[in-house]
């Protein structure tokens, strides 16, 4: 699969699963993945998916604008540079956000996220 078509793929994969299963996101994730949430650094798949499930909404739906994509270093892995709104149950506007994910293939042919950065963008 061309790395554009997998980073869409992989893309609509982890914002479902957030908007309707957080804690399945662990699965995403290993011991030296680490997230960078709105400037606070979070370490290893467990750490992660406590922090994602006890944010302070349940519900929420990520539209996505972009998806930009590109080849990261020999081991064949990939950046994917994701914008978009993210509309929380019960508020009127939706946030604008920008979400960073480094992709590492794994020995089984998938990839998992080795680092991920993620900010809203406050007009």
């Amino acid at each position: 699969m061309d790395p554009d078509g997998l980073a869409k793929a992989f893309v609509e994969h982890y914002y479902s699963t957030f908007d309707t299963n957080r804690g399945g996101l662990g699965s995403l994730y290993q011991d030296a993945s680490m997230l960078t949430f709105e400037g606070q650094k979070i370490q290893g798949s467990q750490n992660i998916v406590t922090k994602l499930t006890t944010l302070p909404f349940q519900q929420c739906q990520h539209s996505i604008s972009t998806v930009d994509c590109q080849p990261s270093g020999p081991a064949g892995g990939m950046l994917v540079f994701v914008s978009g709104n993210l509309q929380l149950a019960g508020e009127q506007h939706s946030l604008k956000f920008s979400q960073m994910f480094h992709l590492m293939p794994t020995p089984q042919g998938s990839f998992y996220v080795l680092n991920d950065i993620f900010r809203l963008n406050y007009a």
